[in-house]
């Protein structure tokens, strides 16, 4: 987490195919549609593009909402992981497997995204030994100018990617040309991966492992790293914590060393004992009251004995939520409702959708069962996306704006959309049984 440095790491569009529950190319869009006209700080301008704060995705159980975002953490692990691989290290290949060729069939993946004012189109294909495909454009004026393709044949290199001329033979079967050129210190290619290495895909759910290998411990340190170091974002997530009303009135950073201590607390900066370099834990600082109500002294408990999940939640992610708003970040997360009450969800959603608490162009995409969040009043109809399957159980991707009634009319902005949705109208819902 670093100071004062904005990214500009947006993105536009993700497209994936032949992966886990997609069978077909499906790709959830950014962009804000000129047709829908409410909440318009809901997105914000680059160049001329209309590029949205936050998308909603809603869904049945196994209906692939998940799959859409393990497959953000697959891309990004290849990416990043490529240059690492030894020649005959196998892909992470998980092809849709109900269809009869698609295990033969490589997998897909594209993204179209922004990158320090500029505009990149790069995708790849590959099955388990193999990249098959791999490409990048640069975007300019509606225009696509071509950086490098990547073929069966070969790989041809355009002048306009300089660094990596020369490189075209030096890379394996089963890596990346990304990822060489931008060993071998290509500029445009270490921004790129460095957009990728940005984004931060993660789980809500307690314990589970996302693709990427990210742990819930890992933004737990994230979180831990920015409220003990006070780094850029830890007195917003203090006043988040304070405005959610949590139950508790300070957070104490506890320092061991394995005979000392050292402990201060956020909001004062009080300090007990000073020690060297140590391990560090987070309690929670809660009042003590007379039989009058009046509070007469605090008491220091351990955060992951004494708080309930849904506190504990808030905290480990106040670290990646901060980062992603502060640094104008993408934050990715699956199950994001799991174990938090609607109105905190609801209040996390506002941070991401405001201009004000979001000034620097973040965005936030994420799953959820949570009916109470889909609102007019909080999500505009392009924000609002469904996976569904369908008769051959391969995911179908859809907006709420894209979403066409068999009369030939579309969703109204005034619509009551949590009603209609359970009632069935958009699809998208579990079908029940009754025995």
């Amino acid at each position: 987490m670093q100071k004062n440095q904005i990214y500009n790491v947006m993105i536009i569009e993700f497209t994936v195919g032949n992966f886990l529950s997609f069978n077909e190319k499906r790709t959830v869009n950014f962009e804000a549609k000129g047709s829908v006209s409410e909440l318009k700080d809901n997105f914000f301008t680059f160049g001329k593009q209309n590029l949205l704060r936050s998308i909603v995705l809603y869904g049945a159980n196994s209906s692939g909402k998940s799959n859409l975002i393990k497959a953000f953490a697959i891309m990004k692990d290849c990416v990043i992981s490529s240059i690492k691989l030894n020649n005959n290290d196998p892909l992470l290949f998980q092809p849709f497997k109900l269809a009869k060729n698609s295990v033969y069939e490589p997998t897909f993946f594209e993204v179209v995204f922004v990158l320090e004012k500029q505009i990149f189109r790069y995708g790849f294909e590959y099955n388990s030994k193999t990249i098959i495909n791999e490409w990048l454009f640069e975007m300019k004026n509606k225009k696509e100018n071509p950086l490098f393709i990547r073929t069966k044949e070969g790989i041809g290199v355009s002048d306009i990617f300089e660094e990596g001329k020369g490189k075209e033979n030096a890379t394996n079967d089963n890596r990346l040309f990304i990822s060489l050129v931008a060993q071998l210190s290509g500029k445009i290619s270490n921004r790129i991966l460095q957009w990728f290495s940005d984004y931060n895909v993660l789980s809500g759910l307690e314990n589970d492992l996302l693709p990427s290998g990210i742990y819930n411990n890992e933004y737990k340190k994230l979180s831990l790293e920015m409220l003990s170091g006070k780094l850029d974002g830890y007195e917003l997530a203090l006043k988040l914590f304070k405005d959610l009303k949590l139950g508790f009135a300070d957070i104490e950073i506890i320092e061991t060393d394995g005979e000392r201590f050292h402990k201060y607390r956020l909001s004062t900066g009080q300090s007990v004992l000073d020690t060297a370099k140590s391990n560090k834990t987070l309690n929670t600082v809660h009042n003590k009251y007379d039989n009058r109500g009046n509070i007469i002294d605090t008491i220091s408990c351990n955060n992951e004995i004494h708080e309930s999940e849904g506190t504990k939640k808030i905290i480990d992610f106040s670290g990646p939520i901060f980062d992603t708003l502060n640094l104008g970040k993408i934050l990715i997360v699956d199950e994001l409702d799991s174990s938090l009450h609607p109105l905190i969800t609801m209040q996390i959603i506002k941070l991401f959708n405001h201009p004000e608490t979001n000034p620097n162009g973040a965005q936030l995409l994420f799953a959820t069962h949570d009916t109470n969040l889909l609102s007019t009043d909080i999500f505009r109809r392009d924000q609002v996306w469904f996976t569904e399957k369908d008769e051959v159980e391969q995911t179908d991707l859809y907006s709420l704006d894209d979403f066409v009634f068999p009369d030939g009319t579309k969703v109204r902005k005034d619509a009551n959309l949590e009603k209609n949705y359970i009632a069935g109208r958009y699809g998208a819902i579990p079908y029940i049984t009754n025995f």
